[in-house]
């Protein structure tokens, strides 16, 4: 391992999605060097328009992204989405190109089954109650074990896509067909959380970094993130969430037990940004979810942090020297569409600016309405008054078809 740290630059890079995460991670590797070859099922997403070449096709599929991994020749591959075929991963780590953070960590972090069992098999980590079903019965009786309300969700998707709340037994069916419609892939399993009476929920952005003074990995964490959701999309985070010193302190142990689980089960050195999710009500945190690489809530960090979450992704899977130290707190609030719209145009981005500190674009194409097109990021002296200048400043962007 401490052969290959640091990665000799510059770096050949497979990016696998291309959206608006993705882009932001391109940009940092560009920095340093990186030739970024995209990969995502539509051109022209938002990735695509700063790296060096693209690749459209179904990352799903085995055959394509074998077919893919055979014709480039890369140094890394970065994972963006939930939806890749992950044998191929696997077996390209065995011919020894570096997956980040590890094949293991991409297979289990992507499906909802195989994290929540790892997290619960930990003696320090704390779940809510979770049960899986394969068939509508089966899901009518995991509802009745976990009890009511629940939370029925795919096993995976992102996003929000496909949860539904459920508070009775005849609302089975109509939420095992939304998991089943929701679904990023067809597993043909959901799983059946308890619905946790917690007082807010928070992004611990936890990284794992090379340290070459010490030849070892390193865990650190960012400032706790706070987050809203709309139909279980995030709409505006701020950081630091303020939570006692216990919690926080309960936070970054399981986060550190978890990611060092996905280390040791996989094979390199495990390095990346993790997004670990947590419910908190007071003193009490549950684990809930695990992204292994920067999430949509931590694009604040492109404001409040020396180095942002992308940053520090792109820093630490080079094998750089990282800092997670928050240098103002800010919030974020995205832009999103009011409707399909074939070609967007954007008015109000330098009202924003007047206010806010960071205006991101994403340039997407519109192809369904509240999709998310941008962000807004702002400082102040508190989180509170972040929010509040962030959300106007959103605020003044409005989104409209192009004249013809």
């Amino acid at each position: 391992m401490t052969s290959t740290l640091p990665t000799p630059l510059p770096a050949r890079v497979l990016l696998l999605g291309s959206g608006e995460l993705g882009k932001e991670v391109t940009i940092s590797l560009k920095r340093y060097g990186a030739t970024v070859i995209a990969c995502d099922s539509y051109a022209g997403a938002p990735a695509m328009q700063v790296a060096d070449s693209f690749r459209v096709f179904d990352m799903a599929d085995p055959r394509a992204l074998r077919e893919v991994l055979a014709e480039v020749d890369v140094d890394l591959i970065v994972p963006e989405v939930e939806a890749i075929a992950t044998a191929e991963l696997a077996a390209a780590e065995e011919r020894g190109v570096r997956v980040v953070p590890n094949a293991y960590a991409v297979t289990a972090t992507m499906d909802r089954e195989r994290i929540r069992n790892l997290a619960a098999c930990l003696p320090g980590v704390r779940t809510c109650a979770f049960r899986f079903a394969r068939s509508e019965d089966e899901l009518a009786h995991a509802l009745d074990e976990v009890g009511y309300p629940a939370f029925v969700k795919p096993t995976m998707s992102s996003s929000g896509h496909g949860q539904s709340r459920v508070t009775s037994r005849d609302q089975t069916s109509a939420a095992w067909r939304a998991a089943r419609d929701g679904a990023r892939a067809d597993t043909g399993v959901v799983i059946v959380e308890e619905g946790i009476d917690f007082d807010y929920e928070i992004t611990l952005l936890t990284l794992r970094s090379w340290d070459a003074q010490a030849s070892r990995v390193l865990t650190s964490f960012c400032a706790p993130i706070g987050h809203r959701q709309e139909g279980g999309d995030y709409v505006e985070s701020w950081q630091p969430m303020a939570m006692s010193s216990r919690a926080l302190q309960a936070a970054r142990s399981m986060a550190r037990d978890v990611t060092d689980a996905l280390a040791r089960e996989g094979t390199g050195p495990c390095l990346g940004i993790f997004g670990v999710e947590f419910f908190v009500r007071g003193d009490d945190v549950w684990f809930s979810e695990l992204s292994p690489r920067p999430h949509d809530t931590g694009m604040v960090t492109m404001a409040t942090q020396g180095q942002s979450e992308f940053e520090l992704h792109a820093r630490a899977i080079l094998g750089l020297p990282t800092s997670t130290e928050q240098r103002a707190p800010g919030a974020s609030a995205v832009i999103r569409a009011p409707r399909a719209i074939e070609r967007p145009v954007y008015d109000g981005v330098g009202r924003a600016l007047a206010t806010a500190d960071v205006v991101r674009i994403f340039g997407k194409p519109v192809s369904r309405a509240h999709r998310r097109l941008g962000v807004v990021v702002a400082t102040a002296a508190s989180p509170k008054e972040a929010r509040v200048i962030a959300r106007r400043a959103a605020q003044e962007i409005s989104v409209e078809d192009a004249p013809a």
